[in-house]
C-alpha cells in the first residue's frame, strides 16, 4: 500500500467506524448509523429536526426520472466532490443522504438518493451505487448474523466482520472505511498487552503507549494526540495495572507520576496546574468521604428511623455542605459514592 494510501486512512474520521459497529451492539445498524451522523451543516441537509422540507428549485430530471432538486445537487459537489473518489467519503455522503431521503419520502427514498447521486456525480453513478448496495449487504448481514456473532469471541467476532466487509467492498475500501476501527483497534490491543506485563514500571508502559500511537497514527500522531488528550489520557490511566501502581505510591510520588502521564499527552503547563488543583480537591473530598463513611456507620448501627435521618443529614452537611442534597439523593438510589473503588486520576 502507497504512503498516500496510508496517510487517506489515518485521515480518516472515527464516525463510519463508530457506525457500523453499532450494528453489532443492539440498534438497527441504519437507524443507528444515521442517528450519529446527523443531518449535515447547511444546504439541503442542513434542515432543523421537525423542519419542512425548503422547497424545490426547479427540478432537473435524472435518467431515472427521479425529480432531482438542483439545491441538492450543488450541495453534494460542493460539499463532497474534491473527495467523492474516496470510499469513506462516499459512505459518509449516503449515510446522510438516507437520513434525509428515509425522512422526506419513506417509499422512494432510495430512487430519489440515487436520482441525486446519479445528477450530482454522473461519472461516479455506478461505482456509489454499488458502495451503497454494499452499505445495505452489510446492514442486512449484521442484523441477519447478530445473535452469532454476539456469541463469538472478539478475536473470531473481528476477523469474520472483517472478512465480510472485505467481500462486499474490496479489501481496499473496506481498510479507508474503517480505517479508525482498525487503528482503535491496535490501540486497545496494546492497552491489553500491557496491562498483562509483570514487573514493568508506569513509566516504561507510558513510554510503550505512547510509541505504539505514534507507529499506529504516524505524521497525525501529533494532531490526533492533541484532539484527543483527555481520551488518551484517561485510556491509560484505566489500565488495571497503572491504577494498582499509583495506588502503592505515597501521595507525593503518585502527583508526581500522574503530572508525567499527563505531560507525556501534551498538556502544557497550565492545564497540569489546573489539574494538579483538581487532584488536590479530589483527594480532600475522598478524606472526607472516608471519614463521612465510618461515623455515618456509627450512627446507622446506633439510630433508626427519623432519628437517623436527622443525624445523617446534619453529618452530611458537615462534611459536604452545598452538596449534602446530592449526596442524600444518591443515597437513596442505593449509590454511595465513597463506597466505590478509587480510581486516581479519574475521580
Amino acid at each position: 500500500m502507497t504512503k498516500q494510501k496510508r496517510l487517506m486512512m489515518v485521515a480518516t474520521p472515527l464516525l463510519v467506524g463508530a457506525l457500523f459497529l453499532l450494528g453489532l451492539r443492539g440498534q438497527p445498524a441504519a437507524e443507528s448509523a444515521l442517528a450519529a451522523a446527523g443531518p449535515a451543516p447547511g444546504g439541503a441537509l442542513g434542515e432543523s429536526p421537525g423542519a419542512r422540507p425548503a422547497p424545490a428549485s426547479a427540478p432537473e430530471t435524472s435518467p431515472g426520472d427521479a425529480p432531482v432538486d438542483a439545491q441538492m445537487v450543488s450541495h453534494l459537489r460542493e460539499r463532497h466532490g474534491a473527495h467523492i473518489d474516496n470510499p469513506y467519503v462516499q459512505i459518509q455522503m449516503l449515510e446522510q443522504l438516507m437520513r434525509y431521503y428515509q425522512k422526506r419520502d419513506p417509499a422512494r427514498w432510495k430512487e430519489l438518493l440515487l436520482g441525486a447521486v446519479r445528477a450530482a456525480f454522473p461519472e461516479r453513478y455506478d461505482e456509489i451505487a454499488r458502495t451503497l448496495e454494499g452499505r445495505l449487504a452489510y446492514e442486512r448481514w449484521i442484523e441477519e448474523n447478530r445473535a452469532r456473532l454476539d456469541g463469538l469471541e472478539p478475536r473470531a467476532r473481528r476477523a469474520e466482520t472483517w472478512a465480510e466487509r472485505e467481500r462486499l467492498f474490496g479489501e481496499e475500501a473496506a481498510e479507508t472505511i474503517w480505517a479508525s476501527e482498525r487503528q482503535n483497534q491496535q490501540v486497545e490491543d496494546t492497552l491489553q498487552e500491557l496491562d498483562a506485563k509483570q514487573g514493568q514500571s508506569l513509566g516504561d508502559k507510558l513510554s510503550a503507549y505512547k510509541e505504539r500511537l505514534s507507529d499506529v497514527y504516524e505524521e497525525k500522531y501529533d494532531s490526533y494526540v492533541k484532539n484527543h488528550q483527555h481520551e488518551t489520557m484517561n485510556r491509560f490511566l484505566s489500565l488495571e495495572s497503572v491504577q494498582a501502581e499509583l495506588d502503592g505510591m505515597s501521595p507525593e510520588a503518585r502527583a508526581q507520576s500522574l503530572r508525567e502521564v499527563r505531560q507525556g499527552m501534551g498538556l502544557d503547563e497550565a492545564a497540569l496546574a489546573r489539574w494538579d488543583t483538581l487532584d488536590k480537591a479530589r483527594d480532600a473530598r475522598w478524606e472526607a468521604g472516608a471519614k463521612y463513611m465510618i461515623e455515618r456507620e456509627a450512627l446507622s448501627q446506633k439510630y433508626a428511623g427519623a432519628e437517623l435521618a436527622r443525624r445523617l443529614t446534619a453529618l452530611r452537611v458537615r462534611y459536604f455542605g452545598d452538596e449534602a442534597e446530592i449526596i442524600a439523593a444518591e443515597e437513596e438510589s442505593g449509590l454511595y459514592r465513597f463506597a466505590r473503588p478509587r480510581r486516581w486520576g479519574q475521580n
